[in-house]
């Protein structure tokens, strides 16, 4: 599955510091707003000890991990959703990926200019916020209008729409987002899935911090999980300088020992990179073979059928029943022979919902 996260931020947060560090991608890092204009993608592999333990009981000739795809962004201004900086640049990027890593700057630094000209983590928050929505508020008075005139000659159907997008305009008149509104899938699809909101999408906050207030944060990244908390939305605490020094370092005994130095168990971005994973919705499952260990991204509820589409279309197609096993089983048993001996190895139909780190093998038809 080709899943992106957009990483935005004002100028001079750290968004291409930490871009370079999770990336084999590398955006030009300068002390200066725009540094980065056309957005880079960097491919990244999804941190997952599991796929350790397969490799151990199956010796594969190869191990595939999962990956997610980041993108760094231009930096936003205030005033983007009129044009301002590279306002409709930034704006079209973010309409393209399906979550967004909002970086804040939480650290203080009289060396790196900031934009606004002092370090407020929430009111950097909110400018993004306020341009994003902006945009959104645009979008839906346009379908509104659009939907008016056949609401007014009876269509039940753009009456129901112009109901969901008149409470999409009232809370972003409010400064919400758009992801707060409470409705049905179907009704959002309804009303808002041509229009492809901007604050519709799932958010993850960064809070860039200096690398003495690693690992729990400072007050700077307390403030801005405050105001964050009614979104619901998660904070993951990074110093990009810091990681920037790990992705460097190619030991890693030598990684271990820098990390413990800071108190920390594992470095930012593989947090950050399981944050984002789970931001997505998605989970892995895996197909453990001689040739090949791999694992594979599917959306959270999947059934049998769709999971095995990822690997082949006709996996889908023409799938008859799908062998399973747990990890904990694997571990236990050793072989998959002594697992389905002892009873733990189970066979599913089409209408089987994968669970995370199943180990999967699919029958299908010729």
């Amino acid at each position: 599955m080709g899943l992106q996260c957009g990483i935005v931020g004002l100028p001079n947060v750290g968004k291409s510091t930490l871009f370079n560090a999770i990336s084999t991608g590398k955006a030009e890092a300068a002390n200066y707003p725009f540094c980065t204009i056309e957005p880079n993608v960097g491919v990244v592999t999804v941190p997952d000890e599991r796929l350790d333990s397969l490799e151990k009981l199956v010796s594969p000739q190869r191990v595939v991990p999962t990956i997610i795809e980041f993108v760094d962004i231009a930096g936003l201004v205030k005033g983007a959703s009129q044009g301002a900086g590279l306002g409709n640049k930034f704006l079209a990027n973010i309409r393209e990926v399906d979550a967004i890593v909002h970086v804040v700057r939480c650290f203080e630094d009289d060396n790196i200019v900031h934009v606004e000209g002092r370090v407020d983590p929430v009111f950097d928050k909110e400018i993004i916020d306020a341009e994003l929505q902006l945009k959104d508020l645009e979008s839906v008075d346009k379908k509104m209008q659009k939907l008016e005139r056949n609401a007014k000659s009876g269509d039940a159907r753009a009456k129901a729409a112009l109901e969901t997008l008149r409470m999409y305009k009232t809370a972003l008149e409010q400064g919400k987002s758009a992801r707060t509104v409470q409705v049905s899938a179907e009704e959002q699809e309804e009303a808002i899935g041509d229009i492809d909101l901007l604050t519709v999408k799932p958010v993850l906050y960064v809070a860039n911090v200096d690398e003495g207030s690693l690992p729990n944060g400072n007050a700077y990244s307390d403030k801005l999980r405050a105001a964050v908390a009614e979104e619901g939305a998660d904070v993951v605490v990074i110093s990009a300088g810091i990681e920037s020094q790990i992705a460097e370092m190619s030991d890693p005994e030598e990684r271990e020992l820098f990390l413990s130095e800071y108190g920390l168990t594992e470095s930012g971005l593989s947090k950050l990179i399981k944050a984002s994973y789970k931001l997505l919705g998605l989970i892995t499952y895996f197909t453990a073979g001689v040739k090949e260990v791999r694992a594979w991204t599917i959306r959270r509820g999947w059934k049998a059928p769709a999971a095995a589409g990822v690997i082949h279309t006709d996996f889908e197609k023409k799938f008859i029943r799908a062998q399973v096993m747990k990890l904990a089983d694997f571990e236990q048993f050793k072989t998959e022979s002594a697992v389905k001996e002892a009873g733990k190895l189970s066979v599913e139909g089409k209408e089987y919902v994968v669970q995370d780190g199943d180990i999967m093998e699919f029958l299908h038809g010729a």
